[in-house]
């Protein structure tokens, strides 16, 4: 792609979600999913293969219906109460309707089923953008109405998502599809203690986005889409190997890794809150997820190519990729554990 065209297109999905984080006013923060959605689209379709063409379709969809239910529900609101104001959400249905409509955006269950497929006809790099820097106006959105949306359907949603992305990603072998869910799970732990603590949902964020940073990343440098592939990646950095298991472990959420850091604040939270049932089941659903991050662990780390693998065993080549920003994600992915009592204090 052309750099000047990209770095327009870059820009524009960085203006759209600033409008989104900058507005009060319902039209404007409209407007701002609307350029991110416009200014993603030319990436996803730019390798003019089928199935990128079928994701961008699928995805602009799919996008396209929740932000006329956005728009639908903000115009019932300000019917109602006379205002365009997001704070000012007293009509249940408004904001049921908007609750609806960006747990669709960001692909919550029950409304998760384009994400794996979208995700699946992407290449690496703009699936990353789709997994973390779309999530970003959405989830901001959430997290300014949540006062006003009903309890009990945001635990549904939460729950939900982390039953569904667990269970859905245990009988897949293509790693772009597991991430999709692996999404679709961390999602539904942020939503889940939205209405408790807030600052927590912010901070299970950004451990996700920067463990699923990593594991893109990793899969990138190594030109890995299936799971057949991990089992021939020792030979060509066994380094690079080593600690790509180590984030999808963090991704499952195993202690002494930073990504037990949010699951057990979370947990805590919620135990807090008199809901010892609801964390029980969120802990269970997470062992969901940890079993098929395991998989790829074993695949990567625990098989010898070519006995159990039919793929050629690639060369150790000199790469000539980019790899700080791999490397500063996966030190973030792998090692803030230790540093839980101040991140805790700060948040």
């Amino acid at each position: 792609m052309n750099p000047y065209v990209l770095t327009a297109l870059l820009s524009s999905l960085g203006l759209g979600t600033t409008l989104t984080f900058a507005s009060s006013h319902w039209l404007l923060a409209w407007m701002g999913l609307e350029i991110n959605t416009l200014a993603i689209i030319p990436l996803m379709a730019q390798h003019h293969h089928p199935r990128a063409v079928e994701a961008t379709t699928k995805y602009f969809l799919t996008q396209a219906a929740a932000a006329a239910m956005i728009l639908f529900a903000s115009t019932t609101n300000a019917w109602l109460t006379g205002g365009w104001d997001m704070n000012d959400m007293s009509s249940p249905i408004a904001s049921a309707m908007v609750i609806a409509a960006l747990a669709l955006k960001i692909g919550l269950a029950p409304m998760h089923f384009w994400m794996p497929e979208v995700l699946q006809g992407l290449d690496l790099l703009t699936g990353l953008i789709l997994s973390t820097w779309q999530k970003l106006a959405p989830l901001a959105l959430i997290v300014q109405t949540a006062q006003a949306i009903d309890p009990l359907l945001l635990t549904t949603l939460g729950l939900m998502s982390t039953l569904v992305g667990g269970w859905g990603g245990l009988n897949q072998t293509q790693l772009r599809k597991i991430l999709a869910y692996s999404s679709i799970a961390h999602m539904g732990w942020m939503i889940i203690v939205l209405q408790y603590a807030p600052q927590l949902t912010l901070l299970a964020l950004l451990m996700y986005i920067f463990m699923t940073s990593s594991a893109f990343l990793t899969l990138k440098a190594s030109s890995s889409t299936k799971i057949g592939t991990l089992a021939t990646i020792w030979s060509k950095s066994p380094i690079l190997t080593t600690a790509a298991a180590l984030v999808l472990l963090s991704l499952g959420g195993l202690p002494p890794l930073t990504g037990f850091m949010p699951k057990w604040l979370i947990l805590q939270e919620l135990a807090k809150q008199g809901l010892p049932l609801l964390a029980t089941v969120m802990a269970l659903a997470a062992l969901l997820s940890l079993y098929f991050y395991l998989r790829l662990c074993y695949a990567m780390t625990l098989t010898i190519s070519p006995h159990t693998s039919t793929f050629i065993t690639p060369w150790r080549v000199q790469t000539t990729q980019f790899s700080f920003p791999l490397a500063l994600s996966t030190v973030v992915a792998l090692g803030l554990l230790p540093m839980a009592p101040a991140i805790v204090m700060l948040v």
